[in-house]
């Protein structure tokens, strides 16, 4: 899933920018159907919770996010699985743009418009914490572990000190909304993944007491018939009703020497 994520991101990216050097008219009007701002949703223009994270504009950001999610993200798919982690990435996404829009009825509060895959790129890092508190993390340009917990309040000082310089525009506010997405699908979705596993466990157990118990029935009826015809049914099924072996000799499977198979 990871894989996939970053090689649509990119290949979406560079499609955008052949498209800005050949086609500057139709790139114009892919980012301006794609990009989240609180008015677009507004008026239900819903898809844009989703379509945001997939574009973007400044190479050095894509670059940074990317590489992010393909270190960070890998280590926290192999923890959490596939299919788990593209339920957080896609969650992550319209969850911080949701809850943007509804600060953006404050006063002051979410002007402009957000793009780019910044708030999934923050909550698979919170994730990553939140499942690995002492984890340390080696950074590119600093050949030094530092502890995510570190790492984790470095993004959101500096995040948030834009967020305030900038008076208190869209796309920072829904990056640090992607901490807290981060934060919100371990509290709950990842608890329910965990339920839901120990559902399925047992799940499995009733289906395998149901196929035990249908041999054993099968077992009585036989045994039943076994008594009609007057032979011995425990010279071939056990006290639990399973079919005894016969010897080794009586083998007929081209002189193989596994066991039998009950």
């Amino acid at each position: 899933m990871l894989r996939n994520i970053v090689i649509l991101s990119a290949a979406i990216y560079i499609s955008l920018v052949l498209m800005q050097a050949f086609a500057p008219d139709l790139a114009r009007r892919i980012y301006e159907w794609g990009f989240l701002s609180a008015d677009h949703m507004r008026h239900w223009q819903l898809w844009r919770l989703l379509t945001y994270g997939f574009i973007d504009d400044d190479p050095k950001d894509f670059a940074f996010t990317m590489l992010s999610i393909y270190f960070i993200g890998s280590a926290v798919q192999e923890r959490i699985g596939s299919k788990a982690w593209l339920e957080l990435y896609i969650s992550s996404l319209i969850c911080a743009g949701l809850i943007g829009f509804v600060l953006a009825f404050v006063p002051g509060i979410g002007a402009g418009g957000a793009l780019g895959a910044g708030a999934a790129s923050n909550a698979l890092l919170m994730v990553f914490y939140l499942l690995n508190r002492d984890a340390p993390i080696m950074l590119m340009f600093i050949p030094i572990p530092i502890p995510v917990k570190y790492i984790v309040i470095f993004i959101a000082a500096i995040e948030g000190a834009y967020f305030f310089k900038y008076h208190f525009i869209f796309y920072y506010l829904v990056l640090l909304l992607g901490l807290f997405a981060g934060f919100l699908w371990h509290r709950f979705a990842w608890r329910r993944a965990t339920v839901f596993g120990t559902l399925g466990s047992r799940m499995d157990e009733i289906r395998n007491s149901y196929h035990r118990w249908k041999r054993r029935r099968a077992g009585k009826k036989f045994q039943v018939y076994m008594k009609k015809h007057n032979q011995d049914s425990s010279d071939y099924f056990d006290e639990y009703g399973n079919f005894r072996p016969p010897d080794d000799k009586d083998k007929k499977n081209g002189g193989n020497t596994g066991g039998w198979v009950n």
